[in-house]
């Protein structure tokens, strides 16, 4: 049984994809007002908002259990409308030796798909694959979209 695996979703989206990407890649402080059941609160730990190389510590609530994780921005392609984030602190680690999260929205005509994508690779082979962290982030993502379409 492999260790290594990769979770991939898409979703649709209502609101403007450019108001989804602004928050993910340069504004994620904000997911606290858009989902407080959800998200405790998202702060800078190092770096700047919106730039690569910054450092989020996010504080969420998963199946009522308090969590916590650091991540680092990794890239953020403006033309592709794309962010990817490697954990590197925090709960998610005690399962899985690496973790690594890809978001792009994909206008299509008047439409626009979210793609979410998990890379990791498990400590062992007894840990699950993250469907339910996976599940909670497109979630996040379909709260997102509710709070902008009524903004």
């Amino acid at each position: 049984m492999s260790l290594v695996g990769k979770l991939s979703a898409e979703i649709l989206i209502v609101a403007p994809h450019h108001e989804h990407h602004g928050v993910w890649s340069g504004r994620p402080h904000h997911f606290s007002n858009v989902s407080p059941g959800k998200i405790k609160k998202v702060h800078l730990h190092e770096g700047d908002w919106g730039s690569v190389g910054s450092v989020i510590e996010w504080h969420y609530v998963i199946d009522g259990k308090d969590q916590v994780v650091k991540h680092v921005v990794e890239s953020i392609d403006e033309e592709n409308k794309a962010v990817t984030f490697k954990v590197i602190e925090g709960d998610v680690l005690k399962e899985y030796k690496s973790f690594k999260g890809t978001v792009q929205y994909i206008p299509k005509g008047e439409a626009t798909w979210v793609h979410w994508t998990f890379e990791y690779e498990k400590v062992n082979k007894d840990i699950p694959h993250p469907f339910k962290l996976f599940e909670y982030t497109i979630h996040l993502s379909e709260e997102l979209d509710d709070h902008l379409v009524q903004a």
